[in-house]
């Protein structure tokens, strides 16, 4: 990065950083604290909700899943606008009614204590866990810059997100997202068109498109059933439904974000915004990383794009091994570019015959190299056992620093940091606000003043903050982020809706069935996710269901339940 990068960046985080907390103003109380005042219009709930889901890890790892699986992601989102309705229609109505702070106060007055501290628990732990992975994700961004480990980055970056969120409050943090996602938008904007720009003169978009499709990245849909396979059209509608209803409607993080909102019309209109723009959102974002992948036909890439692994074995004792493979690699991307272009000359000329050998030709390169990579991967397992070897987390930001022009780099690097420090906050909020108004104020010192209680959850706030970034120094051993913090999400959301089905639709069921159905169930579903009996994404259905069924089953046959105090 230069320095116009560096003043482009600084820049644009103080600016945003300033403006949040100028809106927010001071906050003397909790309400002001936890909800805001329920005080926002609809925009602003609208892209508070988007930029909560939307972390850096949607900006750094949606393009790279691209570029090594495909578009098929997309259909994760499906049954977004399906649970947006949903949510409109039951949810919304009753928290803004109750005027609940949290979604899990509804579970007491509907139920009991121990299944509203229970499924209090269920989201602290789930959110807790996922915190830290958001964290971890910008990090990476500063440890492939300054190249330095991504632990001190972790620290730096969860230190500043911790102190922003403890001194502005959920009014600071909507209005700063309402902000964020505009330069977000404008940002990755530009991003696509310089990709588009910097392909060869004789390759077009829809070229780059053919191309990508003919190696397998235009996957956008897939019909087949197959509960093994994470992404299809059944599983976005299915199991994305559930977790999409589960995560807007009982994740205090999101549920925080449209409480805020000034009425139940402008909470309702805020989620449907949310939910006719995220998956053109999520679509783009992803055909960023297939046009990258184009890119990168005619480019050569690096063999790893870790770079942080691979300044590790350059200056290990297999660097030699290492540079060997290289040099193979060059060869070998000499022999696919020119494939690539045979191909791209193949559709102009609308030869079905040259398309298919160009096409031939071009897998069998791509193939070299995917084994060469392999070769790499093993390489820094030899050297280090704990290293690193998925890169799909640095595809977009190596092509960020090494490609585009200065100032677009500081502006695309801001744009990660924003999305990060919009959704952490939310969630520092949200788990903060749990535990004072679930726990602290309801089972441990419920006759405190009000000032008690707002201390109470900046120091909440600040130990969530602490447990995140524990968590997010171990964030690199889980993969792809996009995905991990998904599946973490899938072994708690179906358990956590399932609870809300049964208190808002089956009035006849009472406490302790519901209480032990979500025992039994989370039992299940863990056992479940270990042994990988299904895609994870079926899991959010399948703790929802079992929840209902078997707390009808303890209610149907009036069994004795041991009863908890």
């Amino acid at each position: 990065m230069t320095l116009t990068d560096w003043i482009v960046l600084a820049v644009t985080l103080l600016a945003i950083i300033g403006y949040g907390l100028w809106k927010s103003g001071s906050n003397k109380n909790t309400d002001q604290f936890l909800v805001g005042s329920r005080s926002l219009p609809w925009y602003t709930v609208g892209l508070s909700v988007m930029a909560t889901q939307a972390s850096a890890i949607t900006f750094l790892s949606a393009p790279g899943q691209a570029y090594s699986d495909g578009m098929r992601f997309v259909q994760f989102y499906f049954g977004l606008p399906l649970a947006m309705i949903v949510l409109c229609i039951t949810f919304v109505p009753i928290f803004h009614r109750l005027k609940v702070y949290t979604a899990y106060e509804y579970l007491e007055q509907r139920f009991d204590l121990k299944t509203r501290v229970l499924t209090s628990f269920l989201f602290l732990v789930q959110r807790g866990l996922s915190t830290g992975i958001t964290i971890y994700a910008p990090s990476i961004i500063l440890s492939t810059i300054l190249h330095i480990d991504t632990t001190y980055t972790t620290l730096a970056i969860g230190g500043l997100v911790i102190f922003y969120t403890v001194y502005g409050g959920t009014k600071a943090v909507s209005y700063t997202q309402m902000l964020q996602m505009s330069i977000i938008f404008l940002g990755m904007f530009f991003a696509g068109v310089m990709v588009v720009k910097l392909l060869p003169e004789n390759v077009g978009f829809v070229d780059a498109l053919k191309l990508s499709g003919k190696l397998g990245r235009m996957n956008v849909i897939d019909w087949k059933f197959d509960p093994d396979n994470s992404y299809n059209v059944w599983s976005g509608l299915i199991g994305g439904f559930f977790l999409q209803l589960s995560y807007f409607g009982t994740d205090q993080s999101q549920v925080g974000r449209y409480l805020t909102g000034s009425s139940v019309a402008q909470s309702r209109l805020g989620l449907i915004m949310n939910g006719l723009i995220k998956i053109p959102m999520q679509f783009l974002i992803l055909l960023i990383g297939v046009l990258v992948f184009a890119f990168y036909q005619f480019n050569k890439p690096p063999v790893f794009f870790n770079s942080y692994e691979v300044d590790q074995i350059k200056n290990s004792a297999y660097a030699p091994q290492y540079k060997a493979i290289e040099q193979k690699h060059t060869q070998v991307f000499e022999q696919r570019k020119a494939a690539a272009q045979n191909l791209v000359s193949a559709f102009e000329s609308d030869d079905a015959a040259k398309v298919s050998a160009a096409k031939t030709e071009l897998k069998k390169a791509d193939t070299q190299a995917l084994q060469l990579r392999k070769q790499a991967v093993a390489l820094m397992k030899e050297n280090n056992t704990k290293a690193d070897t998925n890169d799909t987390n640095y595809v977009f930001l190596s092509f960020v620093t090494r490609y585009l022009p200065h100032g677009l780099i500081g502006l695309l690097i801001a744009i990660v940091f924003l999305a990060s420090m919009g959704s952490t906050a939310s969630a520092l909020n949200s788990l903060a606000s749990t535990s004072v108004v679930d726990i602290y104020k309801r089972v441990i010192n419920p006759a405190a003043s009000d000032r008690n209680y707002l201390n109470a959850s900046r120091l909440a706030t600040v130990i969530w903050g602490v447990a995140s970034i524990v968590m997010a120094l171990y964030a690199s051993k889980l993969g792809n982020l996009l995905e991990a913090v998904n599946q973490l999400g899938s072994y708690l959301y179906g358990t956590i809706l399932g609870v809300f089905v049964v208190a808002f639709y089956l009035k006849h069921i009472k406490g302790p069935a519901v209480f032990w159905a979500a025992i039994i169930t989370e039992i299940i579903i863990c056992v479940m996710g270990y042994y990988q009996v299904v895609a994870y994404l079926w899991l959010n259905a399948i703790g929802c269901i079992a929840v209902v069924v078997i707390a009808s089953l303890f209610h149907m046959f009036n069994k004795p339940l041991v009863p908890l105090k």
